[in-house]
């Protein structure tokens, strides 16, 4: 029996069905767990000795907005070279279960063991999921991060405050409504003599990128392929 499985066979008796395997990269075990079980599930893959997932490492937002939906209608070159973009209007897929997740990254150093568990947020707005800074001290910054780019809020985080944009700012970055080029720009005025801010003028755009074809190399130059 490998490590891994060891783990996912450790966590099945431990936890049972308050958490269920998801889908991972192979060699990865990633498990989900109901909010209302969040912090006691976390609480036990700490302290039990079969686990004992000592440390998180990372701890992240995820916004499943526009889940499964891509920019790009084609991965093949067209005779120019470059991909086309699709409309920006085009139908979102429907979101299976809440929109934003939280995803913790955990390690046990005694068993060399790594794992990686998603909680749903509670639906709502703004979305909601409890502190483990009870359980792993390291998620104090990480938790504010998920709350200043992803607009989550953590229950009970002992200074839940902005910790990477700056002072007044409104919106939350990463949220994928949240425009890539902000809501304001700013310029000096010299006739006010101070910096003013104003609504953006620049029109946001699908870039369009260069497409690597696979089969390049057995593409003979002046044929067809456009090499």
């Amino acid at each position: 029996m490998t490590r891994i499985e060891a783990t996912a066979q450790a966590i099945e008796s431990r936890i049972g069905a308050r958490a269920r395997q998801v889908t991972a990269l192979p060699g990865e075990l990633a498990i989900e767990v109901a909010p209302e079980q969040w912090l006691a599930v976390c609480q036990e893959l700490r302290d039990a000795p079969e686990l004992a997932f000592e440390q998180l490492i990372d701890l992240s937002g995820i916004d499943y907005l526009d889940y499964g939906r891509s920019e790009w209608t084609t991965e093949a070159a067209t005779s120019s070279g470059f991909s086309r973009g699709a409309e920006r209007d085009a139908p979102r897929p429907e979101i299976d279960g809440p929109r934003f997740a939280v995803v913790c990254h955990l390690l046990s150093v005694s068993r060399n063991t790594r794992l990686r568990v998603r909680c749903r947020c509670l639906p709502g707005d703004p979305p909601m999921v409890d502190s483990v800074t009870g359980i792993w001290t390291s998620a104090n910054w990480y938790e504010r991060e998920a709350f200043d780019l992803f607009g989550i809020l953590f229950r009970d985080h002992p200074d839940l405050r902005r910790i990477l944009t700056d002072y007044g700012f409104i919106g939350h970055p990463f949220r994928k409504d949240f425009p890539l080029i902000g809501n304001v720009e700013v310029r000096y005025d010299p006739a006010l003599g101070r910096v003013v801010y104003e609504p953006v003028s620049i029109v946001p755009r699908v870039t369009v990128p260069k497409v690597i074809r696979k089969d390049r190399a057995r593409v003979a130059p002046g044929s067809d392929g456009n090499v």
